[in-house]
């Protein structure tokens, strides 16, 4: 595999980066645009990542009209706020119905408008702008935006019905209501940006990815849902490859040979991509000479001294409290690739042993959960698969919504049970269900539904009783299980997170999110730290290093109340998830 080379990539004006959360677009974005300023172009880097450090990764305050890197002469970084966007987006739809609805309905708008859909949908609204600005065309040769919009988003801006005042009236009880109400002025810029980004003359798509499954299926799911729209001009980067071992470092190898595997298992569909790496690096990307090596230099820029070890809590401490405070559903939450599955499997099995009565629930694939539980445990296990609850809903929604919409604005309705939103709340009723099934042991859920989705299940229930013919009807089992949520001395999320910026600015937005919806955490995890990995490499303690900050920022949120397990080099499977503690 070549490495990557952004004067390769550099042959259309718009680049825009995508991928999973935590591999490394911003940093392959600002590499980029670095070594294209470099080379004498001009250059806009635009970001509208929620979890974006552009301050950090350039060392200089940021804001949405640009501003010019002195150091990289003909760079100019403009770095927008999504969540800001999105709430002074928000407060336009629902401000003019103030002190004319009651507040029971305005409390539903609000979070019909609340969710990640409308979140991408607002940040699009900002960058729209700034695709379609003839003038910026003329003055920059290249212009690259850190965070690509989904297919999902995508769609939505496309369909008619989206424009239409069926979005502010409509009762068909799909996720995430409204997220287009009043854009009409903005129907002409978003045409043109959706044809701007399908064509393969002005735009490139680079999908960046990590060499692990779960980010790798990811860029094969986001390249296969934006090649339908004609989005076909794509590249695939490898971030963070492991380019050689020390095969006397037991960490080092197993993870030289985790990656190994990993390419190898690269989808056929991916590979017909332009494909190409960057190799993993010792230090943080931060600071513009760090961004400048990113591309050409391996070795380390400190020396590699072992960091110094944080007292904390272990998983076996936070399997202590929750045993002995009795909780009966114990969530895992935490955004894809943090490793929920294996932390809830450990502390399922570990509270079985402790004599527990244990029902673990998982949407992981049955296969892969029996790989990792390898046997019989003695514990009860339910796969709910996502895709037929999904399909279950939908059918649900639809039926309803055809008694009370036309043929045209079904499309719509199809469109938004696409969402995140909508997934969630399928499982979730699922999740219920088993709940409510067993009064008489602890429940451990690997995957739990956000505070967005719960509020919004919370409003359908108030708003089901004001409008009639409404759909996705909330089912009993879930009406129960809610108030059991919010009570602490009933139920306790754990918090899963890596040490690093993007997964752990996304773990502290979720806890934020529950706490909208009257459900407090305590407990964080961080995995997979090579800080405390048993590791002699140089090169592995240099990179570890730059997990002090994160973990220090995990003790500050979570009061204390944290525990870290170490990178393992081995599979995380059978009698070795209780290694975990």
């Amino acid at each position: 595999m070549e490495l990557y080379n952004p004067a390769k990539v550099s042959t259309t004006k718009y680049l825009f980066f995508t991928g999973k959360g935590g591999v490394g677009k911003t940093s392959i974005a600002c590499s980029t645009a670095v070594s294209l300023a470099d080379s004498g172009k001009k250059v806009l880097l635009v970001s509208t990542d929620p979890a974006s450090n552009l301050q950090d990764v350039f060392g200089i305050p940021l804001g949405n009209k640009g501003t010019e890197i002195k150091e990289a002469p003909g760079l100019v970084v403009a770095n927008l706020d999504p969540l800001a966007a999105a709430a002074e987006y928000r407060e336009s739809v629902v401000g003019p119905y103030r002190g004319k609805f009651p507040d029971s309905v305005i409390c539903n708008m609000e979070e019909q408008l609340s969710g990640s859909c409308t979140v991408e949908i607002a940040a699009f609204n900002e960058f729209s702008a700034f695709l379609t600005d003839e003038d910026k065309a003329k003055r920059f040769d290249h212009i690259l935006f850190d965070t690509a919009p989904t297919g999902h988003t995508l769609r939505m801006l496309q369909l008619p019905s989206a424009w239409t005042g069926f979005i502010s009236e409509s009762t068909h009880g799909a996720s995430c209501l409204g997220q287009l109400s009043g854009l009409e002025s903005k129907k002409g810029i978003y045409k043109k940006a959706v044809h701007t980004l399908s064509d393969g003359e002005l735009t490139t798509l680079i999908l960046v990815t990590r060499p692990e499954a779960a980010p790798i299926l990811e860029a094969k799911r986001a390249s296969e849902e934006l090649g339908t729209l004609g989005i076909n001009n794509q590249l695939l980067v490898v971030n963070g490859l492991l380019e050689s071992s020390d095969p006397n470092d037991l960490v080092e190898t197993a993870l030289f040979e985790k990656q190994k595997a990993a390419i190898e298992n690269i989808p056929a569909e991916l590979l017909k991509r332009p494909t190409s790496m960057v190799p993993l690096r010792a230090y943080n990307i931060t600071g513009i000479e760090h961004v400048r090596h990113m591309l050409s230099y391996s070795g380390s820029t400190n020396n590699g001294n072992s960091p110094a070890k944080i007292s904390t809590y272990t998983l076996a401490d936070v399997v202590d409290e929750l045993y002995s405070s009795g909780k009966k559903v114990i969530f895992t939450m935490g955004k894809g690739g943090v490793g929920k599955t294996t932390v809830s499997a450990a502390i399922a099995l570990e509270l079985n042993r402790k004599g527990q009565k244990v029902h673990l629930v998982t949407t992981d694939p049955a296969d892969h959960l029996n790989f990792v539980m390898n046997g019989d445990t003695g514990i009860s296990v339910s796969h709910i698969d996502e895709q037929l609850e999904l399909e279950k809903y939908r059918d649900e929604v639809l039926a309803k919504a055809r008694k009370t919409v036309s043929e045209d604005d079904l499309a719509y309705v199809e469109e938004d049970l696409r969402s995140p939103c909508t997934q969630e709340i399928a499982v979730f009723r699922a999740f219920a269900e088993i709940v409510a099934k067993s009064q008489d042991e602890t429940v451990v859920i690997d995957t739990a539904p956000t505070g967005h989705t719960l509020l919004l299940l919370e409003s359908t229930q108030s708003y089901n009783r004001q409008i009639e013919n409404s759909g996705g009807d909330v089912s009993e089992a879930a009406k129960t299980l809610l108030p059991r949520l919010k009570d602490p001395n009933y139920t306790e999320v754990v918090i899963v997170t890596l040490p690093e910026t993007t997964p752990f600015f996304e773990a502290q937005r979720l806890t934020e999110d529950l706490k909208r919806a009257g459900i407090s955490t305590k407990w964080w995890i961080v995995n997979q730290s090579l800080s405390f990995a048993k590791t002699t490499s140089d090169f592995l303690k240099a990179k570890a290093s730059g997990e002090i900050q994160w973990i220090e920022r995990v003790r500050e949120v979570s009061n204390d109340s944290f525990a870290v397990i170490p990178w393992k080099p081995f599979e995380i499977k059978g009698n070795r998830l209780l290694q975990l503690l």
